[in-house]
């Protein structure tokens, strides 16, 4: 296998959280919340948590602003997690989390974030050129305010010329933007999918619309997740599924995809091929179910969950 590097990992919009929870969330004057836990979050600093965990090289670049973002900075250096906090005017957003204990259900109330200037989206194109090493680079979570729609299709030109290819994991008109090209590969559920469509999909709609993706230069991997039914991965040789392992007693499916990402990236650069990586990310999808909140993905239950899915824990030696 290829020598391992670090892995890049930008942040634009992120999101950290205050959980807590409630017995019942309805109408009332006031609602009295149990214990409060703070987390930080946001798609690209989820997936270098879970390439820490994993015993991978990383190395964070995230908009970071006001007091939020500094607690976002003290939370990663907590969790050994290597960063480059890429400052701007505005204050970074937090989201609210809330279990009702009745129910199980999770409210998730996710805020707007601050506008970013030309200025300061470019200095992120710019931070991650120069700190991008090795094969590849993870960009993931939605735009802020300010942020062209393509501005990820200009990410992976300006990363061509390193060598370096780009993954993807967005959504919305950034998503339909990097159909335009450049990207390497692009992940999504089929929910966005099915977005891009216009209407819901059935299972081969879905599969002939990645491979139209693929076909038109638009990327060269589409990966779709499936939610339990486990992932789609299409690229030149063809479509291939990879079922999910049975998950008992999940805690939290939020950072699911962002454990994904990085038991992907981590495998690629590792120098497995894709079908392998793609399960080693559906089993850190899987693990990550098992742990509160965004915590990511563990080692050990990814081990786990690769040996239900008859493949073996070597796949992450």
């Amino acid at each position: 296998r290829a020598a391992m590097s670090r892995i890049v990992t930008l942040t634009r919009h992120p999101a950290p959280g205050v959980a807590t929870g409630e017995e019942r969330v309805g109408r009332g004057p006031k609602l009295r919340c149990g214990p409060v836990r703070r987390e930080s979050g946001g798609g690209g600093l989820n997936v270098s948590r879970a390439i820490t965990s994993l015993g991978g090289a990383t190395l964070a670049l995230h908009a970071s602003g006001g007091a939020t973002g500094a607690l976002v900075e003290e939370h990663l250096v907590r969790e050994g997690v290597a960063q480059r906090r890429l400052p701007i005017a505005g204050i970074t957003r937090e989201n609210l989390a809330v279990r009702e204990r009745a129910s199980g259900e999770l409210l998730r109330f996710v805020m707007p974030g601050p506008t970013l200037s030309e200025a300061e989206w470019s200095a992120a194109l710019d931070a991650c050129v120069e700190a991008a090493e090795g094969g590849y680079l993870v960009a993931s979570g939605s735009l802020p305010p300010g942020v062209p729609d393509d501005v990820y299709v200009r990410l992976a030109r300006a990363l061509a010329p390193r060598g370096v290819r780009l993954l993807l994991d967005t959504s919305g008109p950034a998503l339909r933007a990097a159909m335009g090209g450049g990207v390497h590969l692009v992940k999504m559920n089929y929910r966005e999918l099915d977005e891009l469509a216009g209407h819901e999909q059935t299972d081969r709609e879905r599969e002939e619309g990645a491979r139209r993706v693929v076909s038109a230069a638009g990327a060269a991997v589409v990966v779709v997740t499936l939610g339990p039914a486990g992932v789609l991965v299409v690229d030149g040789d063809g479509a291939v599924r990879i079922s999910a392992p049975q998950v008992t007693s999940p805690d939290s499916a939020v950072g699911a995809g962002d454990s994904f990402m990085g038991g992907l990236a981590l495998s690629l650069d590792r120098g497995l091929p894709l079908v392998e990586a793609c399960t080693v990310g559906v089993a850190s999808a899987a693990a990550a179910m098992l742990t509160p909140g965004t915590e990511p993905c563990r080692r050990q239950q990814v081990e786990g969950m690769l040996e239900a899915m008859g493949a073996g824990a070597g796949l992450l030696a």
